[in-house]
């Protein structure tokens, strides 16, 4: 299936698409905008910016919605907030709500990859939350007993059997063969879940169990060539904070 091809009755020959295009694989010829389809990464950029829609996704859907622009937003509204967010540690036992998975995961659907390439995934741990929970656990009591001779730091962490989840409901790992697109997704996976009114913990320790553990990476099942890049536990906080913490001064370079 094409990613994209002109509508050559519509098209009016205006050149907003070749202009627009990342890949330079747009041509108006004999005023009508053509397509290299070998070259086309199908980002959707000339479907976007087309002003009679004479530009055609074939796997585009019909329903995403009124076009919507984040300067809509209360910038100083949106700054305080990031602001106040916080890594939340304690969470309440009440389940998040279907709507607002879909939401979380749409989020992170829509975020920018490289060359579009759309290649994150999403695995929900669901049924398997607590048997993953328990692979990581015995895996860092075991590390622990072991450094806790060298490091009176490791000493202090108690490795309870919530250690890695915190007991919240929700657990999605973001997976990727590059990275970056995979920070990226949790990045937008984040600021909608807390705008959801949820709280939301990065969960480092237990991607570097993803590779320690053969048997846990096999229980993930991740696709082919993905590695886990980031844990989002995700839940409603069972702590009310009350003011923002310092930070350390903005360092800042000017070349």
């Amino acid at each position: 299936m094409k990613k994209v091809f002109i509508d050559r009755q519509n098209c009016i020959g205006c050149g907003s698409c070749a202009r627009d295009c990342v890949g330079g694989c747009i041509k108006v010829v004999d005023a009508k905008a053509e397509i290299d389809e070998a070259s086309c990464i199908g980002c959707g950029h000339c479907y976007a910016v087309c002003p009679t829609g004479a530009v055609v996704m074939p796997e585009a859907k019909l329903d995403e919605g009124e076009l919507r622009s984040f300067s809509e937003i209360d910038s100083e509204l949106l700054l305080q907030a990031m602001k106040s967010r916080r890594s939340i540690r304690r969470f309440t036992s009440r389940s998040v709500e279907g709507e607002k998975l879909d939401m979380i995961l749409e989020a992170g659907r829509y975020s920018p990859t490289a060359a579009n390439a759309q290649d994150v995934a999403f695995t929900v741990l669901g049924s398997k939350q607590a048997e993953c929970e328990s692979i990581c656990v015995q895996l860092f009591r075991k590390a622990a007993e072991k450094l806790g001779k060298l490091s009176s730091y490791v000493k202090k962490f108690e490795i309870d059997d919530d250690f890695f989840f915190k007991g919240a409901p929700l657990v999605i790992v973001i997976s990727a063969k590059n990275a970056g697109n995979a920070d990226l997704a949790s990045a937008y996976m984040e600021i909608m879940a807390e705008s959801l009114g949820l709280g939301v913990l990065y969960s480092g320790f237990f991607i570097a169990c993803t590779r320690l553990s053969g048997k846990l990476r096999k229980l993930l099942k991740l696709p082919k060539g993905h590695k886990a890049v980031k844990c989002l536990v995700i839940g409603y906080s069972a702590v009310n904070y009350r003011r923002i913490p310092p930070r350390k001064e903005l360092t800042l370079r000017r070349l």
